[in-house]
């Protein structure tokens, strides 16, 4: 009789790669690009350095900090002044990426619409249908936690 534990109230990383797999596909951006987003939306402000300082965690790419630029995930919030360094954050659009991971993972139903969800074109690999598949499932968890919970 093995000791059985309950979990906590909010069961936040079950469905943790599922979400990611689908903010990754969805917005074109790799494992360490939205590892270093999800690190730096708490920053509010950072610098060049603090990026590089969390970017040697992550897979090495030298062009990360230009690319999330120029993709419009982080934007230069100040110039540099005197010895003040340049400032960024993370882009309007970047802060709803983020937030879309969190209302994901605190319960808010993933896109089945072939529209939003890239997964659930018809041409896709194989891969992109199993995950599709777990979405379908995932959802239909989510409806009946909330049917319960409003009983």
């Amino acid at each position: 009789m093995g000791n059985k534990r309950t979990p906590p109230p909010q069961d936040y990383m079950k469905y943790w790669r599922v979400v990611r797999y689908y903010v990754k596909i969805k917005y074109k951006l790799s494992t360490a690009d939205l590892d270093m987003l999800l690190f730096l939306f708490s920053e509010n402000y950072f610098n060049k350095s603090k990026f590089l300082e969390f970017n040697e965690l992550t897979s090495w790419d030298p062009n990360r900090f230009y690319r999330l630029l120029k993709q419009g995930w982080i934007v230069k919030f100040r110039e540099r002044k005197g010895r003040e360094a340049t400032l960024y954050e993370i882009s309007y659009k970047g802060k709803r990426m983020v937030q879309s991971v969190y209302d994901k993972l605190n319960g808010d139903e993933i896109s089945e619409n072939r529209s939003v969800n890239p997964m659930f074109l018809k041409n896709v690999n194989y891969e992109d249908k199993v995950y599709r598949n777990f979405i379908k499932k995932m959802n239909e968890t989510t409806r009946q936690q909330q049917r319960l919970s409003q009983q």
